[in-house]
């Protein structure tokens, strides 16, 4: 394999944060830093891993919170999201205070990150894939090789990512599932920002809100 992987649930959400280490090289990457740093740290040295940069699927303090803080204690990049998410990223402080959440200042990504691009780690490999509906700048990052997806809360196991906070859309985010998700394969493994892991296959067969028998 590829890639090691170590999920660090950080946060009262309980969101799965991501240590994500290419084994040739032991350089790594952090998905989505909400919070809880000394646990996230903790999971990097366990692995042995060199962090390079922070990795960010969309704007919401539970899976951004720490990112800024990192970036300053390790020295590295953040990388995503699109630039859609700017409007979240902006007001972090305020979603913070309003749900009594850990406080964090905003911040600027040294790379917002587009549709087709793609971001490394190491010497892995991983597609950007522009997935908006929760958040209007929410992106996904495929490894192929290891057909293994970070999807952030756009889908998860049985269920779908919330649309009724700020810009986000019921309808938009349907089609980022169905239209931009499941077409890369049932067997597509995939980590999301909260829970389980799934397949796309499974989700396809099951998930009562994008299951292929919902739609006909």
């Amino acid at each position: 394999m590829t890639l090691a992987v170590t999920v660090v649930p950080v946060t009262a959400y309980q969101q799965n944060c991501s240590v994500v280490q290419c084994r040739a090289t032991g350089k790594a990457a952090i998905v989505d830093p909400g919070g809880d740093v000394d646990r996230i740290l903790a999971a990097v040295e366990k692995m042995g891993a060199q962090v390079e940069k922070i990795l960010l699927t969309h704007g919401h303090m539970d899976h951004c919170a720490a990112s800024d803080v990192l970036r300053q204690r390790l020295g590295v990049p953040i990388e995503g999201p699109e630039e859609g998410d700017r409007f979240w990223i902006d007001k972090l402080p305020d979603w913070c205070e309003m749900a009594n959440f850990p406080h964090a200042d905003a911040f600027e990504p040294d790379r917002w990150l587009k549709d087709g691009e793609t971001v490394t780690v190491g010497d892995a490999v991983f597609r950007v894939i522009h997935c908006p509906g929760h958040t209007p700048g929410h992106v996904v990052f495929l490894h192929e090789p290891q057909k293994l997806a970070w999807v952030g809360d756009v889908i998860f196991a049985g269920s779908i990512g919330r649309t009724d906070f700020p810009m986000g859309d019921h309808d938009t985010l349907i089609h980022s599932i169905r239209e931009k998700l499941f077409p890369l394969g049932d067997d597509i493994q995939f980590i999301p920002g909260h829970g389980p892991d799934s397949t796309f296959g499974r989700e396809r067969a099951s998930n009562p809100f994008v299951a292929d028998t919902r739609f006909g």
